[in-house]
């Protein structure tokens, strides 16, 4: 069996698959990780494990936890199922790899477009050639109400609501125009502007806030809720299979 660690920027999601299948999954607080310990006495025949981390979780802080299992450190030098075609790989974030390895897995020989609306909102670009080309960064949803709350005076602090008119009529109403509206507006644009070039590009919606956005963008897009830890199980297998 196959144990997930994805560290990202709020929490910490552990997952454990078996033949491709997802047994479970579960949130912790970034720094609690003593979860891991009921998890693997629940599921004693884990015997290998991937560790993905964006924030300040580290190798050395899972390892006491995993005795006996192979443990892969995910990072831009693994061994992976595609080739990277970026200027400054050694800043390429794992989430991304993890993303990228799942849409090549699901949708292989295609252009592939993932879409991650989490804390930022990534781009990531993968060709029908299995060469990942790049892609975008931008703030997340929650990042950009709370900016417009931090940055001026009077603005208030506001939950994401999505508008049905792009006219505000109040202060709250303009500013969610501005925000999930306009977020929306964004998404469509860029996926556009990619299906120019890469034609019958496949897109990909995942992420925190990939279900609010849905119903707004375009039609075709595949949601997957949880891709990124599929991205991350695939490349453990691709490691140890051999």
């Amino acid at each position: 069996m196959n144990l997930i660690i994805d560290a990202g920027n709020t929490y910490t999601k552990i997952a454990v698959f078996h033949n491709g299948l997802l047994y479970h999954k579960e949130s912790v607080n970034r720094k609690n990780l003593s979860q891991l310990s009921a998890i693997l006495k629940t599921y004693p025949t884990i015997n290998r494990a991937i560790v993905s981390s964006v924030s300040s979780v580290t190798s050395e802080e899972v390892a006491p936890f995993l005795h006996n299992i192979l443990v892969i450190n995910l990072s831009v030098n693994t061994p992976l199922p595609f080739k990277i075609n970026y200027d400054t790989p050694n800043t390429l974030g794992v989430d991304r790899i993890a993303l990228v390895a799942a849409a090549h897995k699901k949708y292989p020989a295609k252009h592939c477009l993932v879409i991650d609306v989490g804390s930022c909102i990534t781009y990531d670009l993968i060709d029908k050639n299995a060469i990942y080309q790049g892609g975008i960064i931008g703030p997340g949803l929650q990042m950009r109400y709370n900016s417009l709350h931090e940055f001026t005076a009077r603005l208030p602090q506001l939950l994401p609501k999505m508008q049905t008119n792009i006219l505000g009529k109040s202060t709250t109403s303009a500013m969610h125009s501005g925000v999930s509206l306009a977020m929306t507006v964004e998404i469509n644009g860029i996926i556009d502007e990619f299906s120019n070039t890469y034609k019958e590009l496949v897109v990909i919606l995942t992420g925190g806030d990939a279900h609010f956005l849905s119903k707004r963008l375009k039609s075709g897009i595949f949601a997957h809720s949880n891709f990124l830890i599929q991205g991350l199980n695939y490349i453990l297998e691709y490691n140890t299979d051999k």
